[in-house]
């Protein structure tokens, strides 16, 4: 695995990157893209569209090779004309199938727009259709969807239902299941603080009802709080699913002595997932916090030792696989104060080196939680799977 920055002369964002290759010349890039210098949100979003293009250049990518891009916003309710005014911020542009996220999580420490960037270099064969992305690697079809939403109803139970029976009959179309195909899922919840609990209880009916429970297993994912451009949504769904993934290549993350199961709490998600490829292993950590193996809140008020209990805890996860922070080649880092990114970036930036990161301001399922964080990891794999 490779990460380093990139410095771009007279750009002012920071570029970090990582990549892996493995023995099938698939190479896997991610981007993290965030302004340096405070301007208004078309300034910034070209910063961040040249920074792109002459960081794709300087790594020997074509602008084929993307896969997903989520653009953590500001206030998307008002910059979404400047998105879609943009064919890399477009999420209505099919000239290069792309899955294209937005979300309103502002950005931290000043920024307008930050950017997390996902390539693939090698053989692969991508199509769009509506808010699906289908990227073709060898026999497995890879479906990145995003943008979700549905405003029949003004309930959260209703929309969250609606959003994931809709999702289900997607699936269907394509010969997959939630229970057998879902890796991982992004809830943004507009108003988490209030609504959380009854998002909760619908996502668990549902999922109940398509063989997702505590005795079979359930889908990696992070709820947190995000709004969209139709600010009628009070919930938004992002997803991951793999078509002819086969059942022995996915495993269930857990570390029992450091973090309870969430159905423990009345919660339906995976901690984590990895899933084996003939030549590496790719890890999904779930939106993870400062929680100990009761499910209780640990270190209230104080978001130093938060930030380093959530570290332990994701190392904890990561052992399932024998794999370290150092593997990890993404973290998102949801703050719910976003003051306090001037306490803990440095710390968690000396923790994962330079690997790519994005700072958020965002409210976590539990008001107690001052942190939470996601990402993804990569390591090398021989399997005949």
């Amino acid at each position: 695995m490779e990460k380093d920055k990139i410095r771009i002369k007279d750009i002012p964002v920071a570029v970090n990157y990582s990549s892996f290759k493995g023995s099938s010349g698939i190479e896997e890039f991610h981007f993290s893209f965030t302004p340096e210098e405070y301007s208004d949100f078309k300034t910034q979003l070209k910063w961040i569209y040249s920074a792109y293009i002459k960081t794709l250049k300087i790594k020997g990518l074509e602008e084929e090779t993307s896969i997903f891009r989520r653009f953590f916003c500001s206030d998307l309710y008002n910059q979404i004309i400047y998105l879609k005014e943009m064919e890399f911020s477009n999420p209505d542009d099919d000239k290069n199938p792309t899955s294209i996220s937005l979300i309103t999580q502002p950005p931290l420490p000043y920024a307008k727009v930050s950017l997390w960037a996902y390539h693939i270099k090698g053989k692969i064969e991508k199509k769009k259709e509506e808010k699906n992305v289908s990227v073709k690697i060898g026999d497995l079809i890879h479906n990145w969807t995003t943008g979700l939403i549905n405003t029949e109803s003004n309930s959260i139970y209703q929309q969250t239902k609606k959003i994931i029976e809709d999702y289900i009959e997607m699936l269907k179309k394509e010969n997959m299941k939630l229970s057998e195909n879902t890796m991982r899922t992004w809830f943004f919840v507009q108003n988490i603080d209030l609504d959380y609990k009854e998002f909760v209880a619908s996502r668990r009916e549902i999922y109940e009802k398509n063989g997702l429970t505590k005795d079979t297993h359930f889908i990696a994912s992070t709820g947190v709080g995000g709004s969209y451009f139709d600010l009628r949504a009070k919930v938004v769904m992002d997803a991951y699913s793999i078509s002819k993934i086969k059942k022995q290549q996915i495993k269930f993350l857990s570390a029992p002595d450091y973090l309870s199961p969430t159905y423990v709490y009345g919660v339906t998600f995976e901690r984590g997932v990895s899933i084996t490829y003939s030549d590496r292993k790719n890890i999904i950590i779930s939106g993870t916090a400062s929680i100990n193996n009761k499910g209780e809140i640990m270190y209230p008020n104080d978001v130093i030792k938060q930030t380093e209990r959530t570290l332990i805890n994701i190392e904890a996860l990561l052992k399932n696989e024998n794999a370290t922070l150092d593997d990890m080649m993404i973290f998102i880092v949801y703050l719910r104060d976003p003051s306090d990114y001037y306490f803990i970036e440095k710390m968690i930036k000396e923790k994962i080196k330079n690997a790519p990161v994005i700072f958020a301001s965002a409210s976590v399922c539990r008001p107690g939680w001052l942190i939470e964080i996601e990402g993804m990891a990569t390591i090398s794999s021989s399997s005949n799977l």
